[in-house]
């Protein structure tokens, strides 16, 4: 179970791709106070929470009610899942700024930054191939952690800009990237592997 539990948390804690979150909370509340931020965080953190747990425990009713099959599922979600991590590699994966009237911190913050396209299917694949009860329950406490581990980074965003700055934030968001795009492909080549078996 210790294995599951580490798998399942570095998975999603990587397709939560947290330095480009980190990036882009800090550009969209730049102009906030302190205190302002840390409420933003807070608030991101739990909309990433609700959302994930949503997708991870009923991906397997959302599969039975569009009549889809795992794989064919995994397929899909794989290639878009690619898809982002190429776009954070090459540096095209950007935010723009918004009027600082707006909450920022559910949309886009949460979704879809946080958690996109890509992470959306990563989670319904990952949540639907748990068969048995300790194997949720694991998993379940393994995402948890990995929610808790981005809302952390992002409640010390502020000193970990002043500590890598923005050059070096960049770099480990296109690390983050290629380790994404290897999650990806292992998720698509499951799918086609069981799809043509």
């Amino acid at each position: 179970m210790l294995t599951l539990f580490i798998n399942v948390f570095l998975k999603i804690f990587m397709i939560f791709t947290p330095f480009f979150v980190i990036s882009a909370f800090l550009s969209l509340t730049k102009d906030e106070a302190p205190a302002e931020r840390q409420r933003i965080a807070i608030k991101v953190t739990l909309a990433v929470g609700l959302t994930c747990f949503a997708l991870f425990l009923f991906g397997t009713y959302i599969f039975a009610l569009f009549g889809i099959t795992l794989d064919a599922f995994r397929i899909g979600a794989g290639a878009v899942l690619f898809i982002s991590a190429v776009a954070m590699i090459q540096g095209k994966a950007t935010v723009s700024p918004m009027d600082s009237k707006e909450d920022v911190a559910v949309v886009p913050l949460a979704i879809p930054i946080t958690v996109g396209p890509g992470t959306i299917g990563a989670l319904l694949v990952m949540g639907a191939g748990l068969k048995t009860v300790p194997e949720k329950v694991t998993a379940c406490l393994a995402l948890l952690c990995a929610v808790l581990a981005v809302g952390g980074l992002l409640f010390a965003a502020g000193r970990l800009e002043r500590f890598l700055g923005q050059q070096g934030l960049t770099i480990l968001t296109k690390l983050t990237g290629l380790f994404v795009s290897a999650i990806a492909a292992q998720i698509f080549f499951t799918g086609l592997k069981n799809f043509l078996a």
